[in-house]
């Protein structure tokens, strides 16, 4: 399985693939979509162009988005949902499934607790993908997105093997 992870955002936007095999995690690809202009419409067309590429180039199976927590600046959130629906968007279009996760989620599947920092994120994918070279903190926070979501395929996996063979 091949898992496209996304970590939302209005200027930059990270991305992480990586393959699952098994247990297995391996490195793929990651980087940092930056919109481009200046006009709120054609910033999130450049995010939707840039990922659309991405997709067609390493072609994943599934996605994984980081769900959007509210803050105190409305009109920040607000822009940070938008750039959301690109992300949430862009994989639709290409018919993939899309696994959605709270940040805590992710640094509780990643590190082993709800309140890690970005150091600790990308210190941990770096250690479950041996020789990565991480983009910047986005593109790392998007890799443990990809993770999470394997992690939590593979556990669904497990429950549904057992489930099948309980009922057998």
């Amino acid at each position: 399985m091949r898992v496209l992870g996304i970590d939302p955002g209005l200027r930059n936007m990270g991305w992480g693939v990586i393959d699952v095999s098994g247990p297995r995690l391996s490195h793929v690809a990651n980087g940092i979509c930056r919109s481009a202009g200046d006009d709120l419409a054609v910033r999130l067309l450049s995010l939707h162009d840039q990922l659309t590429d991405i997709i067609a180039t390493h072609r994943p199976d599934v996605a994984a988005v980081e769900q959007t927590f509210v803050n105190k600046d409305g009109a920040g959130t607000l822009k940070l949902g938008q750039a959301r629906g690109i992300a949430m968007l862009v994989p639709a279009q290409a018919g993939l499934p899309i696994g959605e996760y709270a940040p805590n989620a992710v640094k509780k599947a990643v590190v082993g607790v709800g309140h890690a920092e970005k150091a600790q994120i990308l210190h941990m994918v770096k250690l479950q993908l041996p020789g990565v070279q991480v983009a910047g903190p986005d593109a790392a926070d998007a890799l443990a997105i990809a993770i999470c979501h394997a992690h939590h395929a593979q556990s669904a996996g497990t429950l549904a093997q057992a489930l099948a063979k309980a009922t057998a």
